[in-house]
């Protein structure tokens, strides 16, 4: 073999022992592509502390950063939530939940001297196990449904233990859920028709409900251990 030959086979060895995300371009987890940051995209959560998230309501936290992910590992860590406050966005992240495991993603979360708990100011995405949790018998409370509102149209979610990848884009009164690619909520916001269905779900008694269009973003504490990486915002 000559010369040319023997550097060639050692390039193709090389290249074969690269993880398959280095070889097809994928960027690592909780970073930003110059294309992303060009689009205004900001990461809220740089994979290495908690940095930019806080106990809603305040207090301690319990909620860890496992293998670059925020990770809540048992009950009683908090529903966290972010430093800043968003109006019009879309929002990208990656969840993974434990078997049987119930969370969610909401936005819009206020505050308020009279609310105690996020889901009572903030619609939500929700993150569950739908073959194993009791809410994956319930349409509206599947995997990406716009919680108690909105049913996805088919199961998108993928098997447990592997990563889902979750959009939700607010902008100009509308709301869309996606999971891995598949629109699983699309919906007006502030009008009648959005107005009728609070009135027929859990949140018709909850004054606060998506009264605003403006908030943090929130990460649940349901009880279930979950995992979330690759967040990232940007304004619309």
């Amino acid at each position: 073999m000559n010369r040319r030959s023997l550097l060639l086979a050692a390039t193709a060895v090389a290249v074969s022992s690269l993880p398959l995300a280095a070889c097809a371009g994928t960027p690592k987890p909780n970073t930003l592509t110059e294309a992303e940051k060009t689009a205004g995209w900001e990461l809220l959560f740089n994979g290495k502390d908690t940095s930019g998230w806080r106990r809603f309501k305040g207090g301690a936290s319990g909620w860890v950063v496992e293998d670059g992910a925020l990770a809540l590992k048992a009950a009683g860590g908090g529903d966290i939530v972010t430093e800043q406050e968003f109006g019009d966005f879309e929002l990208s992240i990656d969840w993974k939940i434990s078997p049987k495991g119930n969370s969610g993603i909401m936005y819009f979360v206020r505050e308020l001297p009279d609310t105690d708990r996020p889901y009572h100011t903030g619609p939500e995405a929700q993150v569950l196990d739908n073959a194993g949790h009791p809410d994956g018998k319930i349409p509206s409370h599947t995997a990406g449904a716009l919680y108690d509102l909105i049913v996805p149209p088919s199961d998108a979610s993928k098997p447990i233990g592997e990563w889902n990848t979750a959009r939700i884009v607010v902008a100009k009164n509308h709301i869309e859920h996606w999971l891995n690619g598949v629109k699983v909520a699309d919906t007006s916001y502030g009008d009648d028709a959005w107005k009728a269905l609070i009135a027929k779900s859990k949140f018709a008694a909850m004054p606060h409900f998506a009264e605003v269009p403006t908030g943090r973003i929130c990460l649940q504490d349901h009880g279930d251990p979950v995992w979330f990486r690759n967040i990232k915002i940007r304004k619309l």
